[in-house]
């Protein structure tokens, strides 16, 4: 039974893998054309769908929105920075809302069908209480010393988780800001203006070169 459970996280987890990576390969494609007087209409208008789909695919968990956004910004130039720091922005937002309003009962009832007994009885823990008393229960209950270190200093490590390369094998961008709203420890302002920060080196860099 056990080895059966763990077939099939390996089998759910490579899926997602894969459809993040085909995520990140289709939707540059999705626009590769050239901008001319003759379709300059239709460009832009696909620039916005493109736009939207992005923001749909980064907020999802395992797709590396960080790589999609540069490979936009890299094909279209650095006029579209801007829309892609604030689409990538509005993904992660969404993403921890998702998160945030996610009933933790559904989500116990999901580590006890796969017979997750410690991480089911952790969730049920977690429930009634308030954000301070959550980030004490799982500081006593972490494993590593440095998990207790990221919980107190949550916001600059979630800074740091976005940029960290090659974070969509810990579930990209939208799986970080879903696992962030689903501890209900981090407030909406400070999440959001961690965010901000995280997002912003690469289109700003952009952006001011105008490379």
């Amino acid at each position: 039974m056990k080895g059966r459970r763990w077939y099939f996280l390996l089998a759910l987890y490579g899926a997602l893998l894969f459809l993040g990576w085909a995520a990140g390969h289709w939707l540059p494609e999705l626009i590769g054309l050239e901008l001319n007087p003759d379709n300059e209409p239709m460009v832009h208008a696909m620039i916005l769908t493109t736009a939207v789909a992005f923001i749909i695919a980064s907020a999802i968990p395992f797709v590396p929105g960080a790589e999609i956004g540069f490979g936009l910004i890299l094909m279209l130039g650095a006029e579209i920075a801007f829309l892609v720091y604030l689409s990538m922005v509005i993904a992660l937002i969404l993403a921890f809302l998702m998160g945030r309003f996610l009933p933790l009962r559904l989500v116990a009832g999901f580590f006890k069908r796969l017979d997750f007994r410690r991480a089911h009885d952790l969730v049920l823990q977690l429930i009634p209480l308030n954000p301070d008393q959550r980030i004490a229960l799982l500081t006593d209950s972490a494993p590593r010393r440095f998990v207790s270190i990221m919980l107190r200093h949550r916001y600059f490590a979630i800074v740091l988780l976005f940029n960290l390369p090659g974070n969509s094998v810990l579930g990209g961008g939208g799986g970080i800001a879903f696992i962030a709203g689903l501890s209900g420890v981090f407030s909406y302002p400070l999440f959001m203006a961690a965010v901000a920060i995280a997002v912003a080196p690469v289109p700003l860099f952009f952006y001011l070169t105008g490379q």
